[in-house]
């Protein structure tokens, strides 16, 4: 039996109104049958389908209504009698046939009338551009009554088979939901969510979707298991690596999702003229958000999105793809609206044109139309943002080869770098930073050059090299070797100590500190096929010497080798606590660090050091599908189901081009390590079509 309350037991549940119903549908052969749960509260109404498969070898019953909040005992007792629910079981009764308004009786088995009551709604074979065609689906039984205010509403449904001795029995069950229609917290733009091209927007879907789950679900898992298969057949991947990998996939599914469809006016001319691909591609696949995290309630925080969008780019890299043209369209405008920021008290616009935003905007208002819902910081002077833009572009047209968005995105790189160089204060090719928090850790304080920003600079300024010469401007492939030479310079002079880079370049004890993010600029640029013979930036001894000193340091002087990477450590061997975040383990962080050793030939180091943020999140902490922003070698966490973990597919892609380049083992300290499995970046896609 499965039992479904009708709403969530919250406030959307109070004002009553609430109503079930029973259904049965047949479609090619198979018949589903169960309960429809109506909640049709404003402003997003929805129906959730309770549903079950009729088979010659099994019996579907159901209770429509009982009441959630009390013992159960009604719908027990009822169960217990004969493992069966009291409502009409067979197709023997007789049913009455609803056709518009008119009603025409349906007649029984053996052509006797019955006496129970049945309507017909609309669901059928899919037709022209997959719409279902309208064909019956029965009522049977009619609808409970209305929820009073203040009262909650559920219902059963039951399948029930005979077994014989030893013998056995599968007795499945769907639950779908119908939200076709919704609004966000300003109720302002309607949205289609992406499934009503296939199923319709009218609020009728759930039948329609309970048979088409419990009809492909088969399919689906032998898809899923033949995409994982290469992962999981790999004995030379460990076992919390294959769990690691798949499973912080919840987040796609579990941030605070949404896949809508995109208004046909919501794209304005004037700013979308110039991309000859972005009608087509958010048009054919919709435009995609999620939280940063299920406490931090912002849609495609970008810092973070750099490092959960490996994700997307290696599994489903046209939503990728659209997430970057709806970046770089509200790159293109500004809100000049003033408001006060929270850490400096600074008046300042919420958007300036020409920068990166900081976010999609907050569920709770109008994300996409009102942008940069994040109010700690004005983050049009963070050094970050337009960096990662300009390495995300280059790195999902390397991993893609479209040439179109690569083309698209362009003169949106050129815009953000022109803005990022004001940071170049004293023209040595190197961005400073402010002395405050300018970047994605937004409570450490950063001054002048430094390891991070700086790293991040000089990455995008060889990634603006490289995409110069595809777009053929000789110009400014020029300018930016330029940039790059000096920057190199610069930075290398004022940064590297001889074993890692340094923090910042201010006179406060934390600029030597161990950062385990200094070299994520490299990171991006292994990750595009850059960053080491004539493409190499940061000297490759360097970087080695650099992730060998945050091993020793950052991951086996700190808990014990055993909770992964911390942020920030003193070179003497003690956690820096300069800041709240300093001190902390950035899940999503270690993951990236991880990929970097791997891309430089540091594998098992690589594993030892994202293996400790496993343990400690799914294990330890008993935090699986919620894997936390942050957590302290205390194991006090923070920020509960985040964004940022997602980046463990990174360590995924660096494996998968290691193999390419090496096809070879690496062990260490008798422990062997495959260098990766044998899929490329296009061949590990998960979803092959669009829906």
């Amino acid at each position: 039996m499965f039992s479904m309350r009708n709403g969530l037991g919250g406030g959307d549940d109070a004002p009553g109104g609430l109503w079930n119903e029973p259904f049965s549908l047949e479609r090619d052969g198979e018949t589903v049958r169960g309960l429809l749960l109506h909640h049709p509260t404003l402003p997003n109404p929805y129906t959730m389908a309770v549903a079950a498969r009729l088979t010659a070898d099994t019996t579907v019953t159901y209770i429509t209504a009982f009441d959630p909040d009390g013992t159960g005992q009604q719908v027990w007792q009822d169960l217990l009698q004969d493992g069966q629910l009291d409502s009409p079981a067979g197709d023997g009764g007789s049913h009455r046939e609803v056709v518009g308004r008119e009603a025409v009786p349906v007649w029984g088995a053996g052509g006797r009338p019955g006496n129970e009551w049945a309507s017909f709604l609309s669901y059928g074979s899919l037709g022209l551009k997959g719409r279902p065609v309208l064909t019956p689906l029965v009522f049977l039984s009619g609808p409970s009554t209305p929820s009073q205010k203040g009262v909650g509403i559920a219902g059963a449904v039951c399948v029930t088979g005979k077994l014989p001795p030893r013998g056995r029995c599968c007795l499945e069950f769907s639950l779908a939901w119908d939200m076709p229609r919704i609004m966000f917290g300003a109720k302002g733009q309607v949205y289609c969510r992406r499934y009503t091209r296939f199923f319709g927007s009218d609020g009728d879907a759930a039948p329609a979707l309970s048979h088409y789950a419990l009809c492909q679900y088969t399919d689906w898992e032998e898809r899923i298991s033949a995409w994982q298969s290469s992962v999981l057949d790999d004995r030379s991947l460990p076992a919390w690596y294959k769990s690691a990998l798949f499973n912080e996939l919840y987040f796609l599914a579990d941030g605070g999702t949404i896949w809508l469809e995109v208004p046909e006016d919501s794209l304005p001319e004037e700013l979308a003229g110039s991309m000859c691909q972005l009608h087509p591609t958010l048009t054919e696949y919709g435009r995609f958000g999620y939280l940063e995290g299920q406490e931090y309630r912002m849609y495609n925080t970008y810092d973070v999105h750099f490092y959960a969008s490996f994700a997307l780019i290696m599994l489903w890299p046209k939503l990728e793809l659209s997430l970057q043209y709806d970046m770089a369209l509200a790159t293109l405008r500004e809100d000049l609206t003033g408001r006060r920021y929270l850490m400096s008290g600074v008046m300042a616009p919420v958007k300036r044109r020409n920068v990166i935003p900081h976010d999609i905007g907050d569920p709770d208002d109008e994300p996409w139309l009102r942008v940069n819902a994040y109010v700690i910081h004005d983050t049009a002077d963070w050094k970050d943002l337009n960096l990662k833009f300009v390495l995300q572009v280059y790195r999902d047209y390397y991993l893609t080869g479209d040439q179109g968005f690569l083309r698209d995105m362009w003169p949106v790189c050129l815009a953000v770098m022109e803005s990022e160089m004001r940071f170049d204060k004293d023209q040595d090719g190197l961005i400073e930073n402010g002395g405050y928090a300018d970047q994605t850790y937004d409570a450490w304080v950063t001054t002048g050059p430094s390891a991070y920003c700086g790293g991040l600079w000089l990455a995008a300024v060889a990634v603006m090299v490289q995409m110069a010469a595809l777009c053929g401007t000789q110009d400014v492939q020029d300018k930016f070797a330029s940039i790059l030479s000096r920057g190199k310079e610069a930075y290398e002079r004022l940064l590297w100590n001889g074993r890692y880079y340094n923090y910042d370049c201010s006179s406060q004890p934390q600029s030597c500190s161990i950062m385990s993010d200094q070299c994520a600029g490299q990171w991006f640029l292994r990750a595009s096929g850059l960053g080491d013979g004539d493409t190499e930036v940061f000297p490759t001894p360097h970087v080695v010497r650099a992730l060998q000193t945050i091993f020793e340091f950052n991951v086996q002087a700190f808990a014990g080798g055993a909770m992964g990477a911390v942020n920030g450590m003193q070179p003497h061997g003690i956690p820096d606590r300069s800041s709240v975040q300093s001190d902390e383990v950035w899940v999503g962080v270690v993951y990236g660090l991880a990929a970097t050793m791997i891309q430089e030939g540091l594998t098992w180091e690589g594993f030892q050091t994202a293996e400790g943020c496993y343990r400690t999140v799914w294990e330890r902490l008993g935090l699986a599908f919620q894997t936390p922003e942050a957590y302290c070698q205390q194991q006090v966490f923070r920020s509960l189901a985040y964004m940022r973990p997602l980046s463990i597919w990174a360590m995924q892609l660096a494996l998968q081009q290691q193999h390419k380049k090496f096809s070879r083992p690496i062990a260490k300290q008798g422990k062997g390590l495959s260098t990766g499995s044998k899929l490329g970046p296009k061949e590990a896609m998960a979803n092959p079509s669009p829906e």
